[in-house]
């Protein structure tokens, strides 16, 4: 259907001096920097978890689910190598003085007459080439604390016993030491010295092996002072995977800051030769953050992307993650963890982006500030030309993950266009949309978005709609969302396009590209 609509005659030298590079009180910049291309790692470490302990588990391991069936474990590993899985990680092997393995100084977990969940993973791993880092927990449970002596020994005693069973194991790599202290604001002596005596045992009793921490503690380290870099430098380890904390939400809006972070860490690093892993948390929360009375589920992957460009730009080492297993979950396996249905889509979002699927790498390319616009065009907001917004949204700049940004456009709740005038017949292949998905602040992206197209900028013709990705694990998180419009005729060649959008709440644009090249 064809409708008229009116628009006001406005030149590209005044969209362009719209309030574009002022701040107008509308916040702060926190994008991420454009750059030269940083290719983004996959995830290829994932950690594994026996022991049902609390509600976060409601999902990932069940209580009423068998987690010791070795015929389980053996399809478990097998769809992670599908999944680019190289390094398994027990997160316990252990726990309540139940051990998941044949011990001789504690009860076991599973019947006497069946194989161990322990020996089932690690005969998997080894099958498919994989390499297992073994814990030494928990001693008692999560909660182990290392000041206690006993808990201490019992540690020690586990790490002995282990060592005799799986020391020689082909898939045995290294040790997991589950001493997640907070690294903020600077690392206590206690910790250190505690992962120092667990590293010193077990290079004695498995002199090959690498040492792997993961500590959290990111988004309130002091990385200025003097003394975080001493504390790292006296860790005796190969490895720290540092928790990026996104998933458990420290901070309001933590993806910006964590960027710099990384680089940060990056730097002590490099000068102190510790190998540097991400950890990046591929969970949201069902209901309160950091509550064991919370269910992990799954985030979308739109905002674990942005987590792998973080880490993949400041250069770490490896990304793995707490955790794939049962959060990002295979929809083709028998053994369905994680969160109904959702888990799958997370899945298959995450391999498509990995197999190259297009609209993945473009919304990686815009997120990096890598992708651009072929066309030249200006835009009209046809209803309120205030605000900056016209210029915003075509100035090729990526605004960060945060509402207080200025580089994003915002447009009330209510219906809302923007003409993309493009002054001549121009054939467009694509468009694709970035926006703000932040719903703690009553952001959203409209459920549709219309696209119009004009060759005289009088009459319109309806060429797509398109629904914006639904995911309903976002209710703590702040991510961007990408709308893809393609697939147009053949010679489809308008003058102006138009984007057409209602909302019952606030929607945050900063780029729309025409024809978008890496």
């Amino acid at each position: 259907m064809k409708k008229l609509f009116m628009f006001l005659s406005l030149s590209l030298a005044l969209l362009s001096g719209c309030n574009g590079g002022k701040d107008n009180g509308m916040g702060k910049e926190s994008a991420p920097e454009a750059g030269g291309y940083v290719e983004v790692l996959p995830v290829t470490g994932t950690f594994i978890n026996l022991a049902y302990q609390d509600v976060r588990n409601k999902y990932t391991n069940p209580p009423y689910l068998d987690n010791t069936d070795p015929s389980m474990w053996a399809a478990k590993v097998a769809e992670m190598k599908k999944m680019g899985m190289e390094y398994l990680v027990f997160m316990a092997v252990a726990n309540e003085g139940r051990s998941y393995y044949p011990s001789r100084i504690m009860q076991w977990q599973y019947p006497t007459w069946r194989k161990s969940p322990v020996d089932a993973i690690m005969d998997a791993a080894a099958e498919h080439g994989m390499k297992v880092f073994m814990s030494t927990g928990w001693a008692v449970d999560q909660d182990d604390n290392l000041r206690d002596p006993k808990i201490k020994g019992r540690q020690m005693e586990m790490m002995a016993e282990l060592a005799g069973l799986y020391g020689s194991h082909p898939a045995f790599h290294g040790w997991y030491l589950p001493v997640e202290d907070c690294l903020g604001p600077v690392l206590t002596d206690y910790a250190v010295e505690a992962v120092n005596a667990l590293t010193a045992r077990a290079r004695e009793l498995t002199p090959e092996a690498e040492i792997l921490i993961s500590p959290y503690g990111i988004f309130n380290s002091d990385f200025d002072d003097p003394r975080y870099e001493e504390q790292i430098s006296r860790l005796e380890v190969d490895i720290i995977a540092y928790q990026d904390e996104v998933g458990c939400v420290r901070e309001p809006y933590p993806l910006p800051r964590l960027r710099e972070n990384w680089k940060k860490l990056r730097a002590i690093h490099d000068r102190n030769g510790i190998g540097m892993w991400a950890n990046c948390e591929s969970f949201a929360w069902e209901k309160g953050t950091n509550d064991r009375s919370s269910a992990l589920i799954p985030a979308p992957y739109g905002r674990f992307l942005s987590q792998q460009l973080a880490a993949s730009s400041a250069g770490v080492d490896r990304i793995i993650s707490f955790m794939m297993c049962g959060i990002y979950e295979d929809p083709s396996s028998s053994y369905k963890l994680g969160q109904p249905h959702w888990s799958g889509v997370a899945y298959d979002d995450y391999m498509a982006w990995k197999s190259g699927d297009s609209f993945w790498k473009m919304h990686e390319a815009a997120t990096a500030g890598r992708l651009k616009s072929s066309v030249e065009w200006m835009a009209w907001n046809p209803v309120d030309l205030g605000q900056g917004r016209s210029v915003i949204i075509r100035d090729g700049k990526i605004a960060g993950e945060d509402p207080s940004d200025r580089r994003w456009a915002r447009y009330p709740a209510g219906v809302n266009g923007i003409v993309i005038d493009m002054m001549k017949p121009t054939p467009v292949s694509s468009v694709m949309v970035r926006m703000l998905n932040s719903a703690k602040d009553g952001i959203v992206p409209p459920a549709k978005l219309h696209l119009s197209a004009s060759i005289d900028g009088q009459w319109w013709d309806l060429v797509q709609i398109k629904d914006s990705p639904v995911f309903p694990n976002t209710r703590h998180d702040a991510f961007t969302d990408c709308v893809l419009f393609d697939g147009f005729p053949e010679g489809f060649s308008p003058t102006s396009l138009r984007l057409e959008f209602t909302s019952e709440q606030m929607v945050y644009i900063d780029e729309i590209f025409v024809n978008p090249v890496l």
